[in-house]
């Protein structure tokens, strides 16, 4: 046999791939049912493999198993990844080199990620963090201070990019010239709130990335941000909650980091206002109270302090890292002791 006939290992991945997206196409099937359905049959070839009868009797509706039996869900697979292609993102499968550590080892992770940006940032140490969507100044100064300072100390910034406290996360880590990843609740294409571009555009222009399990053209439903906040927590090492009202879907990330094993922290806020029962609420029930970006990175696994990039500057334009508490001015000395 020839050497051109034999099908290549590129073949083989691109198969694979289009299989797993396939079934996140599929109707009724989300990322819990679809890796149920590939344990069961042992692999996701095997489950395209499978006949109708297989498929029904392992649980899947008449549609979702005839859909996967027809190839209808491969076609819809095939024409969604050259649409992909075409708007500059690619397709990452949980079987691919880049798919992030942090996110295989959830309960549920996606059965796809969409990509925009640097494939490699996704997969490294960083801090999610968190907030309301309608904060104080307090609170969008203490988002941008930190994310700043923790950036510029090699953590990454994941956050939600939605208004508010995620957006001055993103502004923060992106002033201290660090890397900051967005994952939305919406398609690749989707960029919400639609004044948010410019974020995005910057985010990308500095080594970011820009990440959803949701198909090309999936509009800002509801739903679909509870469902995304499981990947915010799970995709880092810790939460960070910066202001949250008492029915705030920042109770849901923090629910789900607690649930995944992800350490949670918080900045506590003003008892008389409304979101600071958020952050409050959790330092009570035994999250790290933040007030300095210090907080945080004592609370980092050692192995993961020693692997983050050292720096020789402040991490803050501004005089003083973030903090709670205004502290004097130091001396030069104290200044080189403090840096070192």
């Amino acid at each position: 046999m020839e050497t051109e006939s034999l099908p290549r290992a590129e073949d083989f991945a691109l198969a694979r791939k289009l299989q797993w997206l396939a079934l996140s196409l599929t109707p009724g099937v989300g990322a819990g049912r679809g890796r149920k359905l590939v344990e069961r049959f042992g692999a996701i070839d095997r489950l395209f493999a499978a006949s109708l009868t297989e498929l029904e009797a392992s649980g899947l509706s008449a549609a979702a198993a005839q859909s996967i039996a027809s190839g209808k869900s491969l076609e819809l697979a095939a024409t969604e990844y050259d649409h992909v292609r075409e708007a500059g993102a690619t397709i990452i499968s949980p079987e691919d080199a880049e798919f992030p550590k942090q996110l295989r080892e959830i309960y549920d992770p996606p059965l796809v990620l969409y990509l925009l940006g640097n494939a490699e940032v996704i997969d490294k140490r960083g801090i999610a963090v968190v907030g309301t969507r309608h904060p104080t100044p307090y609170g969008v100064g203490m988002a941008e201070r930190l994310a700043c300072d923790l950036a510029a100390r090699g953590l990454v910034i994941f956050s939600g990019m939605a208004r508010g406290i995620d957006s001055a996360a993103h502004r923060g880590a992106l002033n201290g010239r660090g890397q900051t990843v967005a994952i939305w609740g919406t398609g690749i294409d989707v960029v919400y709130p639609k004044e948010n571009q410019k974020i995005t555009d910057q985010i990308l222009g500095s080594g970011g990335a820009i990440i959803t399990e949701f198909p090309l053209g999936t509009f800002p439903a509801p739903q679909n941000f509870p469902i995304r906040n499981r990947l915010i927590s799970g995709i880092s090492i810790g939460v960070l909650v910066i202001e949250a009202g008492e029915y705030s879907g920042t109770r849901v990330t923090a629910r789900c980091a607690l649930e995944q094993g992800r350490e949670v922290c918080a900045v506590p806020g003003n008892v008389t206002n409304k979101m600071s029962w958020g952050p409050n609420t959790l330092i009570k029930q035994g999250a790290a109270l933040v007030a300095t970006w210090e907080d945080v990175w004592e609370g980092l696994p050692t192995d993961t302090r020693l692997a983050l990039t050292p720096v020789e500057q402040p991490a803050s334009t501004e005089p003083g890292s973030a903090s709670l508490f205004q502290g004097a001015e130091l001396s030069p000395h104290e200044k080189r002791v403090l840096g070192c």
